[in-house]
């Protein structure tokens, strides 16, 4: 019982922000709201808001990355390609019989943190650090996208699956769950909502425990000073490491549950607008912090589609622009930056009242 209380006590700490019954009943205010949601809401924008979620996880897997860890890391695209690439290989080869959707899932997660795990071993055991990182991670990722963008030829093909270059590869199943009665087809609809806005939930718990425990405590201590982190005795590389397999790990995750959404996936979401974006999305939240991250991830994707839908020539100038904005106004985030302002007031209301 003790240990179960240290574990779930991690949900705060210094590496996070929010904490108290205030918090935690606002989480709750906001998570029922969430789950209440699709009762007031069509079809297709339930299904138009399981895209953003989709893309949260890859902004969380960043944060852990770069925010905590110190790394900019511009290969979050290139996991979400490989998981994705997977996840259509394995369900087009097998199908979605006897929930193989859901094996393929944690398959093609795995295989892209396997893939990190080989990627961050030469990069972290190499000492390769600082802007020489955010290098070879954008080549990497560069790289693979142009090997997949030309392989349209019939000669490229895994099985039954044809890659189709710049194309893309289509028609995998969803997401499908076994069912005495009949196979629950995860389309983009309410059912799939659900499920992803529980994995959300989930992931986002989870790492808050992490990033407050022993290990995330560490991962700060490197970011600020790993000459020092490594004169107390701590192996920096294996911690940088543990960091960036498991962020490429839910960029994985990420690939997954796109591809699943929308039956498809192309080269061009390893490119190199793609690759930049989800640095966009955790600068302007915040970096540091899993909250703040969250919600800019979800507040500067429902600007960038509604830009895209009603001024695409100007969405991407205007992300542009934002980090800019953010980096000389606010350098730790407009979320984080508003949060702690209004910390403040709330203090110093506090204490003029006493």
């Amino acid at each position: 019982m003790n240990s179960l209380l240290r574990f779930l006590g991690c949900l705060e700490g210094p590496q996070t922000m929010g904490r108290g019954p205030s918090f935690w009943i606002g989480f709750l205010m906001v998570l029922a709201a969430a789950c209440a949601y699709p009762a007031f809401s069509d079809g297709y924008t339930v299904g138009n808001t399981v895209y953003f979620f989709t893309w949260a996880f890859m902004a969380l897997g960043l944060s852990l990355i770069w925010g905590y860890g110190g790394a900019l890391s511009f290969g979050q695209t290139a996991f979400f390609g490989i998981a994705g690439y997977s996840y259509g290989i394995l369900t087009i080869n097998f199908g979605a019989n006897y929930g193989f959707t859901l094996i393929a899932v944690v398959l093609a997660v795995a295989l892209a943190a396997f893939f990190a795990a080989l990627l961050g071993y030469f990069l972290y055991f190499g000492r390769i650090t600082g802007v020489f990182l955010g290098i070879v991670t954008l080549s990497v990722t560069l790289v693979l996208e142009r090997f997949m963008a030309q392989t349209a030829g019939p000669e490229w093909h895994i099985g039954k699956a044809r890659l189709n270059g710049f194309n893309g590869m289509s028609n995998m199943p969803a997401l499908t769950i076994p069912w005495p009665g009949g196979n629950i087809v995860l389309f983009p609809d309410i059912g799939l909502y659900y499920v992803v806005l529980g994995l959300l939930v989930v992931t986002y718990l989870g790492l808050r425990i992490l990033v407050n425990s022993r290990f995330g405590n560490v991962l700060v201590a490197i970011r600020e000073n790993p000459e020092r982190a490594e004169m107390l005795g701590y192996d920096i590389r294996k911690y940088q490491l543990g960091a960036f397999v498991i962020g490429a790990g839910l960029a994985g995750l990420s690939g997954v549950l796109y591809t699943s959404w929308g039956q498809y996936i192309t080269p061009s979401s390893m490119g190199m607008t793609a690759a930049a974006l989800p640095v966009i999305w955790v600068a302007v939240g915040g970096r540091s912090d899993l909250t703040a991250t969250l919600v800019g991830t979800l507040v500067v994707l429902s600007a960038f589609q509604t830009l895209t839908i009603y001024g695409s020539q100007y969405a991407l100038v205007v992300m542009g622009l934002l980090l800019v904005l953010t980096v000389l106004i606010a350098p730790r985030g407009l979320v984080l930056s508003g949060a702690d302002l209004l910390g403040r007031l709330l203090r110093g209301r506090k204490e003029g009242g006493a």
